[in-house]
């Protein structure tokens, strides 16, 4: 049973538990380490953790120039955890943080998550392009 949730900004003490959770998600085609991760997140312009207790459940995060735009990215939720509103949650908190900022929330995601996001008020405006580079 999912016990109270918590949302912070509050990033997890460590960042091995993103790791999992990446890898779990199979999103680490990059082979990013704890190190890069964590760098991600503290250069992120706002960034969003759930956690069930002390395990980190769930996060999101925005990266944007804190005028015009905001490009959300790495949404993520356990897969145990998925399916009970969690991602919702850190999607509609990271909107209201954009909202209250001024700066409009954008995304990419894969065509079978468009209706996911229509839900959420977004909607399709431009083709999104992506440049492949040696790592």
């Amino acid at each position: 049973m999912i016990k109270k949730i918590d949302y912070t900004t509050y990033p997890p003490g460590d960042f091995e538990e993103l790791l999992n959770l990446y890898e779990l998600l199979g999103w680490n085609s990059l082979k990013l380490t704890v190190d890069d991760l964590e760098r991600m997140c503290t250069q992120s312009w706002y960034a969003l953790y759930a956690f069930d207790e002390q395990q980190l459940i769930g996060m999101g995060r925005v990266i944007s120039d804190g005028v015009i735009t905001a490009i959300i990215c790495g949404v993520c939720v356990l897969p145990n955890y998925q399916s009970k509103g969690i991602g919702k949650e850190i999607l509609n908190r990271i909107i209201n943080h954009c909202e209250q900022n001024k700066v409009i929330p954008q995304l990419m995601c894969v065509e079978s998550l468009e209706t996911y996001y229509k839900e959420l008020g977004f909607k399709k405006f431009s083709v999104g392009m992506t440049k492949s580079i040696n790592r």
